[in-house]
Order: structure tokens, then C-alpha cells, then sequence
């Protein structure tokens, strides 16, 4: 088998956009430690049925960078779909475009993209951010830096979803726009609030979709026009490049409340989650519907008798497994306008967005959070908090896949990676079980899901987890690895992630051994005759 070098012209042209990975990475003592890290890892895939064997070299610093040719004359990328039709995507960094709306670290980016493209991944995914598109006043958009990177991703090869944030990100320090922090100063009841008053401001309260509080018009008509422009600016690449569209929803931009407090005293065991429905808004709908019943003192307020953020559900009476609220008359009224609510906005946000790209081609989908959940008892309290009303006597994603159904829209489904071996047993969680509940449920429905990890740094066999979540019966069409970064491209993890694309494949890759520094030495040699 012939062996065809990427170790050229390329690594100089790429060589040359060092210092833009390393900030990408956030290395320090880059200097020094290349010394003793020129290469990270580094090695040659052979490839079963291929007419030549391709050379894939990692280098770095500290961390590794791809180098990839600058053509691949004529070879093809593997395919990243498996035998059951899983295509692989990976996020793009979430601070991918700055404030300015310039391509952060886009030399960087750019070797990242050759690189996802060799391994045979589908495409890529793009945090679109609310508070950097439409950042300064109301209907006046920037969409520069957004187009810059679906260019390059275009002329890698690589197909493009989108993610529409209508949230802040504090981890990347991503607020959302000036002018609508502004008027949450004056009116705070545009956030949702818990039961002490706390407001949380990394999005907009669902009560006030329709509410006139944006300077005189609604969130769902400054949603709509956010929707047109950008399909406008992006119209070139819809259909295209721009295969799917992911549409904010809530929290993190999952279809659910901010059931908890980001605060709270034990971040290590998260309890039963608070109700968030005390701004006036939530208040003045659910009051109506409890007059309406007859029962007005049970639209005053949340319930009295529910635990806080890291109280044990069992604790208070609300959740208690024999006898609590949540089984009585009033809880299952308070329950199900809570959860009503939740749905209702998902169903108004995923509308508007299916109607508003109905002819573009691409596939709208909103993600529906992986809840912490007491699964040992009755109550699985922490999807009460968070809008589902779920409990062994009532499957709560049920109407909530109906509400995608209707929407012609696909399920976002994280934590695909966790797996109940690992979860503390102060939890009582089953990851596993609400997965295999979604996918059930979705299935009897017909919508398609698609599946995401939490994090790079995830739980220990998290690449088993999601292979095993990704074949099957209700197995998922698309999965999006989160997300390029240090960590993804680091020496500790970027190897773990090409041999889970091979097991993906179904192909049998060597991998060969770290190469020697007389190796090293004749390639740097063999570079400076190819670049005199």
C-alpha cells in the first residue's frame, strides 16, 4: 500500500498559525514547553479499502495541532456514518465570534475544521449568540463574524447547524444584549424569579412572550425578526452549508426553567431544584386559572410546602414519596399549568421557526434537557422544579414530544454520555432510564432525536455510553460532540476521540507508535527541503 505524506508545504502554511492555536488553548510557557512537546502525539491510520494510506500528524507546544494538506488530490474523507446512519458533528468553541463580531483565533479554527474533515465528521455546530447578532439596538444586526465562519466552514466541505441562543453564556462570558439588560434594570420581571425574589437574568421569562415589554413590542415578535433577518444574511449558505437550525428555548437553550440556583451551597449533589413562577407575570396567569376552577388561593403563589435548590425532595412535603402535594388536587393543577406553561412557549417558539424557514431546506430542531432526576422515588422532583411534570404514574415527555411532533421539529438530547454506574447514590439519578424514556416516547411519535455529551472532560467510559446510546432499536440520527477546544484537542483526549470515530466506522485503524525523535528529526529535515 502506498503511502502518501501530509507531512509538506502544508505544515509550513499551518506551522505559521502556531501562536493562534496556543491562544485558542490558552497555553502558558509555550517557549518552554515546546521544547520538551514538540509533538503531541502523532502517528499513521491505515485505512481499510482505501487506494492510499494517509498520514494524519498532531503537533503542538503543549497541545496538538493538526496538519493537514492544503488539497487532498482526490481522496476522499472516512464517512462518519455507521451502519446505522449517525452522522458526527462537533461544536465549534462557544466564544467563536467576538463582541466585535471578528472570528476569534480563525487561523486556529480554520486547522481545526481540515482536521474534524479528515477524521470523516459530517460538520461542524455554531453557538449563533442573541447578544452579540443584535448586541446595540433593538433590529440592528451584525451578522459578520457569523458569515465569515460559515464561509470556511464551506470551503472545507464541511455541512453547518446553527444554534439560535436567546440565552447568556457566563462561561464565556456572553451577556445578552445591551439593550435588553437595560430594560430588565427597570422592569425585572421580564426574568424568571424563585421564591426569595432571585432573579435569574441569563434569559427572558417564557410569561412574557407575548407581552409588549421590549420597548412596546413582544419577545416572540423581536424572536420573529431575528428569525427573517438572519435567514436573509445566511440565505447563500441555507440548504447548503447550513443543513439544520437549533432553536433557544430557555435556560442554556433547553426547553426548561432555571429550577437551579447556579449558587447554591453543595454544587457536588444537587437537590430537589426550586419553582420559578413568582415574577408578576407567572403570577397573573396562573391566577385566572385557579379562579376559573373555583380555587383562587391556589393561584397566589408556588407551592408553600416545596423544598429549596439543595434540599433533599423528601425533606419538605411536596415531594414526599407517600402523601406529598404533588398527589393531591393541587398539585396536579399546580403540576400541570407549570408544565403547560413550558410547553406552550416551546410550541410558539418552534412554530414560528418552522414556518419562518419552511422553504430553506433545513431541519429545525430545540433541545430538551437530561434532568437530574430522584428516579428511586415516585416524584422524580427535580423534573417537577425544572417543568416535566414526569412521575411513575404519568409519562411527562409525552406531551412534550407531541409538541415537537406538531412543529415537524427534532429533539436536541443531552448527557447522552452518562451512565447510571457513575451518578452518587445521594442522587438516586438514572440517566439511563430517562434516555431510553425519551427515545421510547419519541419513537411512538415518530420525531427524529438527536444526541449531544455534556462536556470533552466527561464521566469515565463516556465514549461507550454514547456508542451504546447511538446503535439500536431507537437509535439517533446525528450526534454532536461538545465541543473544540483545549481540551479536545489535547494529547489526553484527541486520540480517544479519533478511536471513537473508528469504532463509529466499523474500520479497523492502526494506530501507529509515537514517532521517534531521529523520525521527528528527518521530518523537520525533509520540511526545510520542501520550503527552501
Amino acid at each position: 500500500m502506498e503511502s502518501m505524506s501530509m507531512i509538506g508545504n502544508s505544515q509550513a502554511s499551518l506551522g505559521s498559525c502556531n501562536s493562534e492555536i496556543n491562544r485558542l488553548f490558552n497555553l502558558k510557557n509555550v517557549e518552554k514547553c515546546s521544547k520538551k512537546l514538540r509533538i503531541g502525539f502523532g502517528g499513521r491510520f491505515r485505512l481499510i479499502n482505501c487506494p492510499k494510506k494517509l498520514s494524519l500528524r498532531v503537533s503542538a507546544s503543549k497541545q496538538p495541532v493538526p496538519v493537514l494538506p492544503e488539497k487532498f488530490s482526490g481522496e476522499e474523507s472516512v464517512n462518519s456514518k455507521p451502519k446505522d446512519g449517525v452522522k458526527l458533528f462537533v461544536g465549534l468553541p462557544l466564544d467563536s465570534v467576538s463582541d466585535c463580531n471578528t472570528v476569534n483565533h480563525a487561523k486556529a479554527i480554520a486547522a481545526g475544521l481540515k482536521a474534524l474533515k479528515l477524521l470523516g465528521v459530517e460538520g461542524v455546530e455554531l453557538p449563533i449568540w442573541w447578544g452579540i447578532a443584535e448586541r446595540e439596538t433593538m433590529g440592528k444586526y451584525e451578522w459578520s463574524g457569523y458569515l465569515a465562519l460559515a464561509e470556511m466552514v464551506q470551503k472545507v466541505g464541511l455541512k453547518l447547524h446553527v444554534s439560535l441562543c436567546f440565552h447568556s453564556s457566563k462561561e464565556s462570558k456572553i451577556p445578552l444584549p445591551k439593550w435588553v439588560s437595560q430594560i430588565g434594570e427597570v422592569e425585572p420581571n421580564i426574568f424568571f424569579t424563585d421564591r426569595s425574589g432571585h432573579r435569574y437574568k441569563e434569559c427572558l421569562s417564557l410569561a412574557v412572550d407575548d407581552l409588549p415589554v421590549l420597548n412596546g413590542r413582544t419577545p416572540t415578535q423581536v424572536y420573529k425578526d431575528f428569525f427573517e433577518n438572519f435567514k436573509a444574511s445566511f440565505s447563500p449558505f441555507l440548504g447548503s452549508t447550513i443543513t439544520g437550525i437549533s432553536i433557544g428555548l430557555g435556560p442554556d437553550g433547553e426547553l426548561r426553567y432555571p429550577s437551579y440556583d447556579q449558587q447554591s451551597k453543595n454544587s457536588n449533589i444537587r437537590g430537589a431544584g426550586e419553582f420559578q413562577c413568582y415574577d408578576i407575570n407567572m403570577i397573573s396567569n396562573l391566577k385566572p386559572q385557579a379562579e376559573a376552577l373555583g380555587n383562587p388561593l391556589w393561584g397566589l403563589s408556588g407551592p408553600h410546602d416545596a423544598p429549596s435548590y439543595d434540599d433533599s425532595p423528601i425533606l419538605n412535603n411536596f415531594f414526599k414519596d407517600q402523601g406529598g402535594s404533588w398527589e393531591t388536587a393541587y398539585g396536579d393543577f399546580f403540576l400541570s399549568w407549570y408544565s403547560s406553561q413550558l410547553i406552550s412557549h416551546g410550541d410558539r417558539l418552534l412554530s414560528l421557526a418552522s414556518s419562518t424557514f419552511s422553504d430553506s431546506s433545513v431541519t429545525i430542531s430545540g433541545k430538551v434537557p437530561l434532568m437530574h432526576s430522584w428516579y428511586k422515588t415516585r416524584s422524580h422532583s427535580s423534573e417537577l422544579t425544572a417543568g416535566y411534570y414526569n412521575t411513575d404514574k404519568r409519562n411527562g415527555y409525552e406531551e412534550v414530544v407531541q409538541m415537537f411532533s406538531r412543529n415537524s421539529s427534532k429533539i436536541i438530547l443531552p448527557g447522552m454520555d452518562l451512565s447510571d454506574d457513575y451518578q452518587s447514590n445521594q442522587t438516586h439519578s438514572s440517566p439511563e432510564s430517562l434516555v431510553e424514556q425519551i427515545k421510547t416516547t419519541s419513537r411512538k411519535c415518530g420525531v427524529e432525536i438527536s444526541g449531544q455529551n455534556l462536556m470533552v472532560s466527561g464521566p469515565p467510559k463516556g465514549f461507550e455510553q454514547i456508542k451504546k446510546n447511538l446503535r439500536g432499536d431507537q437509535a439517533v440520527d446525528l450526534f454532536t460532540y461538545q465541543r473544540m477546544g483545549s481540551e479536545f484537542f489535547s494529547p489526553d483526549h484527541f486520540p480517544s476521540f479519533t478511536a471513537f470515530i473508528r469504532s463509529l466506522n466499523e474500520q479497523e485503524w492502526l494506530l501507529d507508535d509515537l514517532p521517534t525523535n531521529e523520525e521527528e528529526s528527518r521530518s523537520r529535515k525533509n520540511l526545510q527541503k520542501q520550503t527552501a
